[in-house]
């Protein structure tokens, strides 16, 4: 099943070498795709336990995630979204800020542009009579925005994007639609001269400064 964070209630990275290989073209995708179904034995998309994986470093692969979500392999772009969500449930990322697809066999290094994850919807749910704003991405993580994920904001190519980390240490841009449908469950104030939203997720309460996202 997917990773959710439930609203509560009452090593060592080896250096990457300018000169390493890169997998070869055509089947690293497949094998992959291979080694995670035979990981799970059908073909679901439940989160591995990656934290606990050691696989040997075997080099690069030709797979950017785009700052816009798209995932690109060889220079073209991957449309079957049953193969996006299958691969990122092993992607992983070291604390030198390097990505990679990491199997129990390998681990291959990719690029990510921006954040490799993407929301796409946000839903309200109630549970025990509270409203919990939930964050759900295209590849079907679904995230309760709280004190161990709050939305923040960072800039990217000279714009100001708004993001919440997903697991581990990644973390999904929040898409523009899906951010405005936030901004509607928001609150509009005056704070120390500036305009925030202020918003409410359970008991967990968090301010955006609305002048940032207008630049």
């Amino acid at each position: 099943m997917n990773e959710v964070n439930h609203p509560q209630t009452p090593s060592e990275q080896p250096s990457v070498d300018p000169q390493h290989k890169h997998v070869a073209a055509g089947d690293s995708l497949s094998k992959i795709a291979a080694l995670l179904k035979n990981y799970d034995g059908q073909d679901k998309r439940p989160i591995p336990p990656l934290e606990q994986w050691d696989p040997q470093f075997c080099g690069s692969m030709n797979l950017t995630v785009k700052a816009n979500g798209e995932w690109w392999h060889e220079g073209s772009k991957i449309n079957r979204e049953r193969l996006i969500r299958l691969f990122s449930t092993v992607l992983w990322r070291e604390d030198d800020g390097q990505y990679y697809l990491k199997t129990p066999v390998e681990k291959l290094l990719i690029e990510v542009e921006d954040a490799p994850l993407l929301v796409t919807r946000i839903e309200k749910v109630c549970t025990d009579g509270k409203d919990y704003l939930t964050c759900i991405t295209q590849t079907d993580d679904v995230v309760v925005i709280d004190e161990q994920h709050p939305v923040f904001l960072r800039e990217y190519a000279g714009e100001i994007r708004p993001y919440i980390n997903v697991r581990w240490n990644l973390d999904a841009l929040i898409h523009r639609n899906a951010f405005y449908h936030l901004l509607n469950e928001g609150e509009f104030l005056e704070q120390d001269g500036q305009t925030v939203v202020k918003f409410s997720s359970g008991d967990f309460e968090f301010c955006l400064n609305s002048e940032a996202l207008a630049e």
